[in-house]
């Protein structure tokens, strides 16, 4: 294989892209292939530093550990940071370049970067035997096509065969799989190869005469059914939605944000559970962070919004947002802001994560972000924050409680911390915990640790499994993708698209992208 890609597109947002991306690439590399990930613009407040000090997003960070080898900038050039409904931070090539709205970026600065996007493609393609890309949202969003540098943009431009994944679980999927094709203009068309099912649950022969139907309407291959399975997400990119309050309950499931609810929950090593509860703030950012934790057996982590759901948690999670001032006004409308308060004086765990430490600390002085100047903190840290304009990109390596831990940063403000015992960068206060870094929980010992000192706090008899290796569990997860690939797609036609790109002369579907 010489330089061989394919774009994994979708007939909508959240239809499995990311997953089957990552899918593709760990087949692949089990096949020898040397492969990378590449996503032009990623839309999210889920990202990652990678060892240059870039930020990129973490599913393309969790997709370069399926081809297992390290994320780069290249791999994903354009991240796109919201900051409200209308507004979005713009990373370039891990690095932020300002502020746009809707309007500026589709306006015109879009398309100023196809070029940028394009020699980083190029950049891997030459590096790597296959480049799998992924797209964003629906290639037929007719909308935006003229600026697009995501799907059809980038597919044309660089002459990669498109692969369109739809969610048979939404229902629908022939009717979306028929249009997203009948939208796109000839040139697009002669591009998109085929489809791929993704979450079909039941009896694949009862789909069959469909799939035929789809063949003889389109002319395109179906390369592929995959079937419904639980715990196979990698880290999500969707950062402007709420997640939804289930617990997460499966050890070694993906993302908590996607747990499926019917899920079991794995049983403690010792004789009680462990209760999380995650404040649900605005423009929540990074959220895995607490994947590691409810990846523990016995430590049940949900969601929550209203103060009385902190009622019974062992240990609440202040996480990281991309708006920290409204974060602390929207824990104020909600009635967290006291509830926090009350556990800390109380002596009750709680810990915060970037967003979630500042918000604990005294004061915020922010022009920048909100530009709303001073603004008090919760003050139950003894912390001052001082919003700068350039951001902080690190990959930490400390030691807390003992043990050995590694984390990455991503953030404005500058904490003074001015009293305290200290604590990875921040501080601690009692049975308060505040820090800048993201990750630090997915270091096995450390997790082991915390999770021991907030189950003595809370008076519970909760033991940490022993065994419990975070980076081993997410190196399943990205094993039971490849399965997934390997055993239900047609990897033999799949294989002669990644290398010799899309079949000629498929048939147009009209009536095609309006004029």
């Amino acid at each position: 294989m010489n330089n061989g890609g394919l774009l994994v597109a979708g007939t909508t947002s959240d239809a499995g892209k990311s997953v089957v991306t990552a899918g593709i690439c760990r087949w692949l590399v089990r096949q020898g292939v040397k492969v990378a990930p590449f996503k032009a613009q990623n839309m999210s407040l889920n990202s990652f530093v990678t060892r240059e000090g870039a930020e990129i997003g973490r599913a393309q960070a969790m997709q370069a550990q399926a081809c297992r080898v390290e994320p780069t900038a290249l791999m994903n050039p354009v991240l796109l940071k919201p900051g409200g409904e209308q507004s979005s931070q713009v990373v370039l090539l891990g690095k932020p370049v300002g502020e746009l709205s809707a309007r500026g970026y589709h306006g015109g600065r879009q398309q100023r970067l196809l070029g940028t996007v394009l020699d980083c493609l190029a950049e891997l393609r030459g590096t790597y035997d296959a480049v799998i890309c992924e797209g964003a949202g629906s290639p037929a969003e007719i909308n935006l096509r003229r600026t697009d540098i995501v799907n059809m943009g980038i597919a044309r431009n660089a002459g990669l065969p498109v692969l369109v994944v739809g969610d048979i679980d939404r229902g629908g999927v022939f009717a979306s799989f028929f249009g997203t094709v009948a939208l796109l203009s000839p040139e697009d068309q002669e591009l998109v190869a085929g489809f791929l099912v993704n979450k079909f649950r039941g009896d694949v022969s009862l789909l069959e005469p469909g799939l035929g139907m789809l063949h003889g309407l389109t002319g395109r291959h179906t390369y592929g059914v995959l079937p419904f399975r639980h715990g196979l997400g990698i880290d999500e990119e969707d950062g402007m939605g709420v997640p939804p309050r289930e617990p997460s309950r499966a050890r070694g499931s993906g993302s908590v944000r996607g747990t499926a609810p019917e899920s079991d929950t794995a049983p403690p090593v010792g004789e009680d559970v462990l209760r999380v509860a995650v404040c649900a703030i605005p423009l929540m950012s990074n959220f895995t962070d607490v994947d590691a934790l409810a990846a523990e057996p016995g430590v049940v982590v949900r969601f929550v919004d209203r103060p009385e759901e902190l009622a019974d948690a062992d240990l609440v999670v202040v996480p990281g947002t991309r708006g920290t001032v409204r974060a602390l006004e929207w824990l104020h409308e909600r009635g967290l802001a006291q509830a926090l308060r009350r556990r800390a004086a109380e002596q009750r765990p709680v810990l915060g994560v970037c967003g979630g430490f500042q918000i604990l600390g005294e004061y915020i002085e922010d022009d920048v972000e909100s530009r709303r100047g001073r603004v008090d903190g919760l003050g139950v840290l003894p912390v001052r924050v001082r919003f700068a304009r350039e951001k902080t990109l690190t990959r930490p390596v400390g030691e807390a409680l003992g043990e050995r831990v590694e984390g990455y940063k991503i953030h404005h403000g500058v904490a003074e911390v001015t009293g305290g015992e200290a604590f990875l960068d921040g501080c601690r206060v009692g049975q308060t915990w505040g820090t800048h870094w993201h990750g630090s929980l997915e270091s096995d010992g450390f997790r082991r640790a915390f999770l021991r000192e907030v189950a003595a706090a809370a008076g519970r008899r909760f033991v940490p499994a022993p065994d419990t290796s975070f980076a081993a569990l997410r190196e399943e997860r990205l094993d039971r993708l490849g399965d997934l690939i390997e055993q239900h797609a047609d990897t033999d036609a799949l294989w002669r698209l990644i290398e010799s790109g899309a079949p000629q002369g498929l048939p147009f579907i009209p009536p095609g992208a309006p004029a």
